[in-house]
């Protein structure tokens, strides 16, 4: 397959597929076969939740499963990977170069020789056997998913873009993804925090397209709580428990709060790692709050808009982590302004784009528990602050983050760089 031969299916490579914690990438492209695209999603690994959100159930995109083990995966790989040779000995040796420049910056070796041999079964599976149209490929995050649609679309003669995300970022030397973003047509990202940051890493002069996630303003209304928020005020947080979220920041600021006698319930949404689990829960025994708050672990979208419209704030403690990690915008900070929910959080990354201090919402700096403490404090008991927060927060989310106009905008990106759309 050449440029000149482009197929009409628009392939999508996902880390995995489906993910309880990637509502944004099942609905864009749920919302690009709407637009005319033709998808078919590469994942590199299976599902590992045990549900996924309703919106899966409106994808009508064919998926491919990578093996994502080089223990058990390897007959599979291995197999594909010498019929490609034998098909496109140039090429395939032009890919292992490609993977040989990159390989001294490989943290684990091993694992971009098993997304080099995932390219090459991806393209010997999916397109030549099973004959699979494809045009241009796109990995969502910039770090293993984009290295495998490097490699493939390489090997099949295809162009291919990524959308870089945050962690996918942040956390890696921009030496890693530097080639990408040049070899790339075109990149995409969710804020201008993140745009500003991969044009300065990369010096590039590629077009890097900031379009933000968005959500379905469809599924948000305004809760059914007064205007008048009353004790005990209920605060809610649904976050991944991992450093960045701050959650730690959190639970102390919620300490301080009840000890100046502000009568509080709190529901922390989420799930993570054993250690990060056991770490969180640690610190509410520390800080004396087991009364207060609850815990209901990783729960599907709808619920998560049934507590929206319970709370009376919705707080975020994000930090830069330690690695280097940190928040876009949380989709879920988008979806508590769109519900009437005033947001406090902290002054981090993309959020003060969606966030403004004062008018939509109130920021504070991170790590710092005593101002998060302020901050939620004057959300919950301010009146005149909740006036007009709360509908200033509402008009903006309606105005820049209606996910239905961003695929459009996005829609009409890939249109622009000759992206394959039969329905359009």
């Amino acid at each position: 397959m050449t440029h000149t031969q482009r197929g009409k299916t628009l392939g999508m490579v996902l880390k995995g597929y489906p993910r309880i914690s990637e509502t944004f990438i099942s609905n864009e492209i749920r919302l690009l076969e709407a637009m005319g695209f033709r998808i078919h999603i590469y994942s590199m690994r299976a599902p590992r939740e045990h549900f996924s959100h309703e919106s899966i159930k409106e994808i009508k995109a064919r998926v491919t499963y990578l093996p994502e083990s080089l223990l058990f995966g390897l007959p599979a790989l291995l197999w594909h990977n010498l019929r490609l040779f034998a098909r496109m000995p140039r090429r395939y040796l032009d890919c292992l170069k490609l993977m040989g420049s990159r390989f001294r910056l490989a943290p684990k070796k091993h694992t971009w020789i098993k997304h080099m041999l995932q390219a090459g079964y991806l393209v010997q599976q999916s397109i030549l056997d099973h004959g699979v149209d494809l045009g241009h490929l796109h990995g969502h995050f910039a770090h293993t998913p984009t290295t495998v649609t490097m490699y493939a679309a390489l090997l099949a003669g295809v162009p291919f873009s990524f959308t870089a995300h945050a962690k996918d970022i942040y956390t890696q030397d921009p030496r890693r993804f530097a080639d990408k973003v040049e070899r790339a047509e075109f990149v995409v990202t969710c804020t201008r925090h993140n745009e500003a940051y991969l044009a300065a890493a990369c010096g590039t002069v590629k077009p890097i397209h900031c379009v933000y996630h968005g959500i379905n303003l469809d599924l948000f209304s305004l809760n059914g709580r007064p205007a008048l928020a009353t004790p005990p005020y209920h605060v809610l947080t649904v976050a991944r428990f991992v450093p960045k979220k701050g959650i730690d920041t959190i639970l102390r600021a919620l300490a301080r709060l009840r000890d100046q006698g502000v009568p509080l319930r709190y529901t922390l949404v989420g799930d993570g790692k054993a250690r990060d689990k056991r770490a969180i829960r640690d610190l509410i025994r520390e800080l004396g709050l087991e009364a207060m708050v609850s815990m209901p672990g990783t729960v599907t979208h709808d619920e998560v808009i049934k507590l929206l419209h319970e709370a009376d704030c919705f707080t975020l403690g994000c930090r830069e982590a330690k690695d280097g990690d940190r928040d876009g915008i949380p989709n879920v900070v988008a979806e508590a302004m769109a519900t009437g929910v005033p947001v406090a959080a902290t002054h981090v990354s993309g959020l003060p784009e969606l966030v403004t201090h004062g008018q939509t919402g109130l920021l504070c700096q991170p790590d710092d528990p005593d101002a998060l403490a302020d901050i939620i404090h004057r959300l919950l008991t301010d009146q005149p602050t909740r006036d007009h927060v709360i509908p200033a927060a509402r008009d903006t989310v309606r105005r820049v983050f209606d996910n239905k106009k961003l695929i459009r905008d996005l829609g009409n990106i890939y249109i622009s760089h000759n992206v394959p759309c039969p329905g359009r």
